[in-house]
């Protein structure tokens, strides 16, 4: 069952080990797409991965020295963004989520990056296309609710001329201050992800801390 996904380079025994880990959380009719594997240019015994299905995108943390492993998984309506970033010893697949999570995997084989963000990008256009199908049956659900009954045109009367009406004054306008927009506090998760992300980016930290780091919060939370 393995097999058609060690065609890009990928290490036999860390897919086996995601592989039987997939199919225990696997949902109904989710389908394994794609599965690739961390490759560091010295050691490489504990590698991190990448697993996409047709319904989310997993990533795998060996712990425990390997015995056990760790995983964060972000269903495909939530992902904002996927980027591959090729640099010389392999390349970095990285995604954002819409409250603004990131995760991503560094030293993975160029092909096997191409790839992930090849299925990425299909993944997101099928989401996309279902959520406009969505809206278009939200929308046609809303319009077919909406009855009008049609004014009923009364007998022919002999019109009768109205007595004059005396109306009262028009009242002065009363202003009304403009509410202060009140900038949303953000939450704790999202100012902790963004603390980290902030060493990172100032290199006081590596990706392989950031991205373990960044599950810790995740799983925390």
């Amino acid at each position: 069952m393995i097999e058609k996904f060690l065609n890009d380079q990928q290490d036999p025994k860390a897919i086996e080990k995601v592989y039987s880990r997939l199919v225990d959380l696997r949902t109904t009719d989710e389908e394994i797409l794609y599965i690739a594997v961390q490759k560091k240019p010295v050691v490489n015994i504990l590698p991190d991965c990448i697993a996409l299905t047709n319904k989310r995108i997993l990533f795998f943390t060996p712990a425990n020295l390997g015995l056990s492993m760790k995983f964060v998984d972000f269903v495909w309506k939530d992902v904002v963004d996927v980027q591959t970033k090729e640099e010389i010893l392999g390349a970095v697949f990285s995604v954002k989520t819409a409250n603004g999570a990131e995760m991503g995997v560094d030293y993975l084989p160029k092909i096997q990056a191409r790839k992930l963000y090849q299925y990425a990008q299909e993944r997101k256009e099928a989401e996309r296309e279902a959520r406009r199908l969505r809206e278009l049956e939200e929308k046609r659900a809303e319009s077919g609710a909406m009855h009008f009954d049609a004014p009923v045109a009364p007998a022919f009367q002999q019109p009768v001329a109205a007595a004059p009406v005396a109306l009262p004054p028009a009242p002065e306008p009363v202003h009304i201050p403009e509410p202060v927009a009140v900038a949303p506090k953000p939450d704790e998760l999202t100012e902790k992800l963004q603390k980290l992300k902030k060493l990172f980016d100032h290199g006081l930290i590596s990706q392989e801390e950031y991205n373990h780091k960044k599950m810790e919060l995740l799983n925390d939370f």
